[in-house]
Parts: structure tokens; sequence; C-alpha cells
């Protein structure tokens, strides 16, 4: 058996926007797995924008008036 490692952050445009929409509460839907993204609404992430998603499975979805249903519950701070 070979060593295990931990999968690595996806930093990709897509997931950085899936990661910027679900902090500014931009209401859509957001879903993710490994590399596979699915985003329906939210918007594109600033330039200076650093946050990340620690988790490689999950789904949100946020509605307009701020309230967001998400089974990512962590920090979007960089670690």
């Amino acid at each position: 058996m070979g060593n295990a490692t931990l999968p690595s952050i996806d930093r990709s445009a897509e997931r950085l926007a899936i990661t910027y929409s679900m902090d500014a509460l931009v209401p859509g839907l957001y879903v993710w797995v490994g590399r596979l993204t699915l985003r329906w609404g939210g918007c594109e992430a600033e330039d200076n924008y650093s946050g990340m998603i620690h988790q490689s499975i999950g789904c949100a979805i946020v509605l307009p008036g701020y309230r967001i249903f998400s089974t990512y519950q962590g920090s979007y701070d960089p670690r």
C-alpha cells in the first residue's frame, strides 16, 4: 500500500468564484466534488480575494435576503 496523502486544495477560478460567492452571500446554487464544480448564479471573485473552501465535497444554496444553506461549516480563511 502506498502513502496516503490529503487531497490538494483546488484553487481553480471556478472554485474560487464559488468560495467568494458563498462568502459574500451572492444568491446561487453551488456544488463541488473534487475538481468538478457547478455554479448557477454567484459572481466572479475579486482579484485580491484569497479565501478557500477546506472541503473536497459539498453544496450550498444562497437565497436572496442573505439566507444560506450549506454543507460547508468551516472558515473561508487560508490555512
